[in-house]
């Protein structure tokens, strides 16, 4: 099985529309709702919603399966390819607006990649009800970053109710107001909390529970106020006693030796990297077009072809540029590539977060220098995207943990053998 480099048909009519949003419906507006911070676009979320439902693009809830034409040739999955182009462009339009496109985030990859049938029809076809739906993911608190092995919320069984009792405080999620407050606008939202069922085994007792808005004892304490991406809101989460029902447990509710739960949980995170480093590179090109169409308003060409030594610094700057997107894009595609093929790419999922959490602010800045006082000037998106572009460097792994992924993969060594 091969890699095929030609953009799959279903692709590039996705892609043409989603320009036509980024253009029309993110473009205009970017500066607004990055000026008025959480202020909600609910205009950009009811299209996005509507169109993701006629499109078929917001399910992610198992189908129904029908007999298939022994005679009819497969067609290759493409489904994280799709969302990956679809990130690309949407972050070029604006990657704040982007986070708050209605559907299921992390917390609905979550599900996706622990939960069961069962628990996939229940929570994943809320996203194409009639009213735009939010999740978010539930795993940061303020000793617990990028070592999750340290997370003390916790979750006992009430033996008499047969429900879950969490308790615990999280930080830092993405979305976490959008998916439990009750909008009149919105439908119910959940979020997936990252907890331990015996804080005595570790990792292996780490499980992940779907915790539905409206739930009491759950409550949004702080919204944060950030660098970037400041049209999505970022909260702080308090449960205290909070009860969700027995089944809302993903994965197994006994604790076994093995940690292989918390890689089943974990395995999320090799679906949705290479997405987030989609989101990063595309805010880098729009860096990257908005310097070339500058720099050719007032004459400048790129000699392409061109020794490098006859090149000016600047010519020398825009290909070295273009390299840095092409290179971290090439490196995103073969990951998604071998998640839609279900093959092990833990490395490459990281491989691709480290190469766009790099390019990203790289290329902004670079942008800005070449630029000026015009890059550096609120007048135009730029100075915007520098800082948008950092975030992907953070979230979902910070480059640090995603190196030290990548060194592990590749010299064969335990994650306690190489820290």
């Amino acid at each position: 099985m091969t890699i095929e480099f030609e953009t799959p048909k279903p692709i590039t009519q996705q892609q043409y529309v989603l320009k036509t949003v980024a253009d029309n419906m993110m473009r205009p507006h970017s500066r607004y709702f990055d000026e008025n911070e959480h202020e909600i676009p609910w205009d950009y979320i009811k299209f996005m919603h509507q169109a993701m439902k006629a499109s078929g693009a917001g399910s992610l809830a198992p189908k129904d399966k029908k007999k298939e034409d022994p005679n009819k040739p497969k067609r290759p999955p493409i489904g994280y390819q799709m969302l990956a182009h679809m990130l690309e462009v949407l972050s070029w339009g604006d990657t704040g607006m982007y986070l708050i496109t209605p559907g299921g985030g992390l917390g609905a990859a979550a599900v996706q990649s622990a939960g069961t049938t069962e628990q996939k029809k229940k929570f994943l076809a809320r996203f194409m009800g009639e009213k735009p739906t939010f999740a978010a993911m539930c795993m940061t608190e303020a000793d617990a970053g990028s070592d999750t092995s340290k997370i003390r919320a916790n979750a006992v069984l009430d033996e008499e109710t047969q429900e879950w009792v969490l308790n615990g405080e999280k930080i830092f999620v993405t979305a976490g107001d959008k998916a439990l407050t009750e909008y009149e606008e919105a439908g119910q939202g959940f979020i997936v909390v990252w907890a331990t069922i015996d804080p005595e085994a570790g990792r292996a007792g780490m499980r992940s529970f779907v915790v539905e808005a409206g739930t009491p004892g759950v409550k949004v304490m702080k919204m944060e106020h950030k660098l970037g991406i400041r049209a999505s809101d970022t909260v702080t989460i308090v449960l205290q006693d909070a009860r969700v029902p027995f089944e809302n447990i993903l994965g197994k509710p006994t604790v076994e030796k093995t940690t292989k739960g918390f890689k089943g949980a974990m395995a999320t995170f090799d679906a949705t990297r290479p997405l987030v480093a989609a989101m990063g590179i595309g805010v880098a090109r729009a860096a990257l077009e908005f310097v070339q169409e500058k720099l050719a308003e007032e004459g400048v060409e790129i000699r392409y072809g061109k020794p490098r030594n006859t090149l000016t610094s600047i010519e020398r700057d825009v290909i070295d540029m273009e390299v840095m997107v092409r290179s971290a894009w090439l490196v995103t595609l073969k990951a998604v590539w071998m998640a839609d093929n279900q093959k092990s790419n833990a490395l490459e999922a990281s491989m691709s977060k480290v190469k766009a959490g790099d390019v990203g602010p790289k290329v902004t800045q670079k942008a800005i220098e070449i630029l000026g006082p015009i890059g550096y000037s609120r007048e135009f998106l730029l100075e915007k995207w520098f800082r948008d572009a950092k975030i992907t460097d953070i979230y979902e792994g910070t480059g640090q943990i995603n190196r030290l992924v990548v060194a592990r993969n590749l010299l064969g060594y335990r994650g306690s053998q190489l820290r």
